[in-house]
C-alpha cells in the first residue's frame, strides 16, 4: 500500500483481510437468492483460509510488538487498536469455526448447537467486520499515520 512503512506482508494480510471480509458479505447475499451451497462453501473456505493469517502474521505481531508493553501502554491507539482487534478477532475465529461445526457436522452435541443460524451467522458477520476496522484502524496507526515524513 503506497505511502506506508509497512513491511509487504503486512499490506498482503491487510489486503486479504478484506478480501476476506467483502467474500463473507458476498455469502451472505449468496444464501439471501438461495445458493445455500455457494453460501455453504464461500463461508468456510474463508474462515479456515484466515486462520494461518492470524495464526502465522498476526499473533506473533501482537506478541513481538504489543504484549511486552501492556498494560502499561494500552491507552494508546498503537497498542489499544491490536488489543481490541486480537479479542474480538479470537471470537470471530472461534465463532465461526463453531459455527462451521454446527451447520456442517454432527461433531456438537445437540444440547451445545445453536437454533437460529440467523441470528448467530448475523453476529459473526458484524463481528468479522468489527475486527477487519480494527485491524484497518492498526494499519493506519501503525504504518501510515506513524510513516516518517517524506516516505
Amino acid at each position: 500500500m503506497s505511502g506506508s512503512s509497512a513491511p509487504i506482508i503486512s499490506d498482503i494480510a491487510a489486503v486479504a483481510e478484506v478480501a476476506i471480509a467483502v467474500g463473507l458479505v458476498m455469502g451472505m447475499f449468496a444464501v439471501r437468492r438461495g445458493h445455500l451451497r455457494l453460501h455453504m462453501y464461500l463461508q468456510s473456505s474463508l474462515v479456515l483460509v484466515n486462520l494461518p493469517i492470524v495464526l502465522v502474521w498476526m499473533v506473533p505481531q501482537f506478541v513481538v510488538n504489543i504484549l511486552p508493553d501492556l498494560p502499561g501502554e494500552i491507552a494508546t491507539p498503537y497498542y489499544l487498536l491490536p488489543t481490541i482487534m486480537l479479542f474480538a478477532g479470537t471470537a470471530a475465529e472461534l465463532l465461526g469455526v463453531y459455527i462451521l461445526l454446527v451447520a456442517g457436522t454432527n461433531r456438537i452435541p445437540e444440547r451445545f448447537r445453536f437454533r437460529n443460524y440467523k441470528l448467530w451467522m448475523r453476529t459473526e458477520l458484524v463481528l468479522w467486520c468489527s475486527v477487519v476496522l480494527f485491524g484497518l484502524s492498526t494499519y493506519l496507526s501503525w504504518y501510515v499515520l506513524a510513516a516518517p515524513a517524506g516516505s
